[in-house]
């Protein structure tokens, strides 16, 4: 089998957005609408379990709210707390202050050299992709990518499959023409549903997180000066992923 493809996920895997970003923008936002909601860090690793900015509000407010009277407009007013969050993290985003994770830009290059496609499959929105990709990559970056899957595209999000599937569609590819980076359990379950392998990155708050069926597991992407840590797979004598590597995991 031909390596044809790279599939993507965005938070946590090619950055390290969650912790620093949307869950700081998410507090900005409840603070901003007189709400006495806040997420510390480990409750917001808990709520990372439900994938999707509004479906993680109406998450936190039945398991974590039972005093909270929802208004008539409550489906409006998680809406409107969803625009003005993503807002607010653009906001981070455009500061500089969250990195591309090791590894990710020389792979990408890498990946486009030797003529690969290259996809995005992620739940989070279209504006936070491009903004992350322009401020923390290069200004011009969401053009390296044949296809940006983002958003509310689909119905079911991860971890069902359809972005996948959405996505494989557009770039004209099969499951077996592709592998997948991912950096979280609800992300291998849609990857693997869909029939493509898939590597992970671990995150802090992913690390503990079930990765079976995972064709590797590491650390990061790693670099040649400051190499990887595998926690599953081979590494085939390699201390950083390149393209090379992924075709090996592929095949």
């Amino acid at each position: 089998m031909t390596l044809s493809a790279i599939l993507f996920d965005v938070d946590g895997t090619l950055a390290d957005t969650e912790r620093d970003g949307h869950r700081i923008a998410f507090n900005r936002t409840f603070d901003k609408f007189d709400l006495d909601w806040h997420w510390d860090v480990e409750l917001y690793g808990k709520l990372l379990a439900v994938t999707g900015g509004k479906e993680r509000i109406r998450h936190y407010v039945d398991s974590y709210k039972s005093d909270y009277l929802k208004p008539s407009d409550f489906d409006d007013l998680v809406a409107e707390l969803h625009r003005e969050k993503t807002r607010i993290y653009n906001e981070i985003l455009e500061s500089g202050k969250i990195p591309m994770r090791p590894g990710v830009k020389r792979l990408l290059q890498d990946a486009m050299e030797r003529g690969l496609k290259l996809a995005i499959v992620t739940t989070t929105t279209p504006e936070n992709v491009t903004t992350l990709l322009k401020c923390s990559l290069d200004p011009d970056s969401a053009q390296w990518f044949d296809v940006i899957a983002a958003g509310d595209i689909v119905p079911a999000k991860k971890p069902a499959p359809d972005i996948y599937f959405w996505a494989m569609e557009r770039l004209a590819l099969q499951p077996r023409d592709c592998i997948a980076l991912e950096d979280s359990e609800n992300g291998i379950r849609a990857s693997l549903s869909a029939g493509v392998k898939t590597v992970i990155t671990v995150t802090d708050y992913t690390k503990d997180q079930d990765f079976s069926g995972a064709v590797a597991v590491l650390s990061d992407l790693g670099e040649p000066e400051s190499p990887f840590s595998i926690l599953k797979g081979q590494d085939y004598g390699k201390t950083f992923a390149d393209v090379d590597l992924f075709e090996r995991w592929h095949a």
